[in-house]
């Protein structure tokens, strides 16, 4: 195959078997996606840091390793593209704020020492919203360039959806993987809290903040989780996990049709007709069953927001308190997470779990996966915003995986997003699920 042809649409599990068999080299899937990188990412803007000398010289290494009869990572010679909160020794981490501009850590993150040991080629570093808030950066919807591609990890949802790499790192803490992943029509999956290390990231909320990753497959999702998954004592909430062949685990047969419960949540009036319609008619064909969250359920919007408001300001308060460069609406969280009183912060901390232990009793009755919506509807027009992150906040809250099926597409041709979530640390059986769902209704 000609270099270029292509090529860069190869997905991660395809590459890397081509690799490993010698039909394709590490250099030539690498320059691919340079190329296409190079086509697109001017009007598209995903990457905040890109060197093609350094990431065509990885691979180069990459290939005489192979040559050399040494033995082959899962990710070998596959670019995976980071989103710019996550250090890199080879690349600045500059976490979307001026601020921070020329940083240069000297050290990788846990997850990107994870990926370079299974192989693969950091091929830069993608666009953030500032400090992973709200506050947009430069980055488009390759689906329509008109609108948002959500946030905070925009970069890393769109440089999968434009097929620049086919896999990226993003992060979570209210939103940032699931809705960017619903708005440019990927897979995105937010894994179980204490899954995967956060050290080496820039730290946020440690109550809230996870490591999640996009992919244009789910085979291409359970690939990197088998990577970046696993225990770290550099990150103190971080849990061992014995069993990681999420690919095998994934690709196990099931031997009856997923049980789903529906849950619409207390914030569906914000939903568009359309995204309401469009869950209900994939419920009712998937023959999910309505169930309600509980009503002590409501409050845990504030919850989290008055979690992550506090720990926001305890972690990024000195970013404005010295007088940089920072947006307004990230000076008025870090204020009002500064006037969170320590009774108010613990009663929400209390709540999250009362929250999750709801959230089990309904995997106790024996549902599979819960389905809901990812966000309101389609990415919003404009790119002064990333949108609603309300139909993440729950699930984010009480710690539980959840995984962004890109199955429907809305009138204006954008994606509405059906959100899957599974029962805390059963990520591999979530897996499992989200294949059969997507099996069911093509054959639908």
């Amino acid at each position: 195959m000609p270099r270029g042809a292509q090529t860069f649409a190869l997905t991660a599990c395809e590459a890397s078997a081509r690799i490993a068999d010698g039909t394709l080299s590490a250099e030539a899937y690498t320059a691919a996606c340079l190329e296409r990188i190079e086509a697109l990412d001017r009007e598209l803007g995903a990457f905040a840091h890109l060197d093609p000398d350094h990431a065509l010289a990885q691979a180069r290494a990459r290939d005489e390793w192979r040559r050399q009869g040494r033995p082959l990572g899962p990710l070998h010679g596959v670019p995976v593209a980071i989103k710019d909160i996550f250090d890199t020794a080879d690349y600045p981490t500059e976490c979307g704020s001026p601020i921070l501009a020329g940083r240069r850590p000297g050290t990788d993150a846990t997850v990107v020492r994870k990926l370079r040991e299974a192989g693969a080629v950091i091929i830069g570093k993608t666009v953030t919203t500032e400090f992973a808030y709200y506050h947009p950066g430069k980055t488009r919807n390759p689906r329509n360039r008109d609108h948002t591609p959500g946030g905070s990890s925009s970069g890393s949802a769109a440089a999968v959806a434009a097929q620049m790499v086919p896999l990226a790192i993003g992060s979570q803490t209210n939103g940032s993987v699931i809705r960017p992943a619903a708005f440019c029509g990927v897979f995105g999956i937010k894994p179980s809290r204490g899954l995967i290390s956060r050290a080496g990231a820039l730290p946020l909320s440690r109550t809230l903040d996870h490591v999640g990753a996009f992919a244009r497959s789910l085979e291409d999702l359970a690939l990197i989780l088998d990577v970046v998954v696993g225990s770290d004592p550099a990150d103190p909430d971080s849990e061992p996990f014995a069993a990681r062949d999420f690919r095998r685990s994934a690709g196990e047969p099931r031997s009856a049709a997923p049980r789903l419960a529906l849950v619409r949540t207390p914030v569906w009036d914000k939903a568009d007709p359309e995204a309401r319609a469009a869950l209900e008619a994939v419920a009712e064909r998937l023959h999910a069953r309505e169930v309600d969250l509980p009503d002590s359920c409501r409050a845990a919007w504030d919850a989290h927001r008055a979690i992550m408001a506090a720990e926001m300001a305890f972690n990024l308060g000195k970013f404005v308190e010295r007088g940089g460069e920072v947006s307004q609406r990230f000076r008025d969280l870090i204020a009002e997470g500064s006037k969170v009183t320590a009774a108010h912060y613990l009663a929400a901390v209390r709540d999250a779990q009362r929250h999750a232990e709801a959230v089990g009793r309904i995997f106790d009755d024996g549902i599979d996966a819960i389905i809901t919506l990812s966000a309101p509807g389609t990415a919003p027009l404009g790119l002064g915003t990333t949108g609603d992150p309300s139909f993440c906040t729950f699930w984010t809250l009480v710690g539980v995986p959840s995984i962004n099926l890109p199955l429907i597409d809305g009138a204006n041709g954008l994606p509405i997003g059906v959100q899957l979530c599974g029962a805390l640390r059963h990520d591999a059986r979530l897996m499992r699920t989200a294949r059969a769902v997507v099996a069911q209704l093509a054959g639908a």
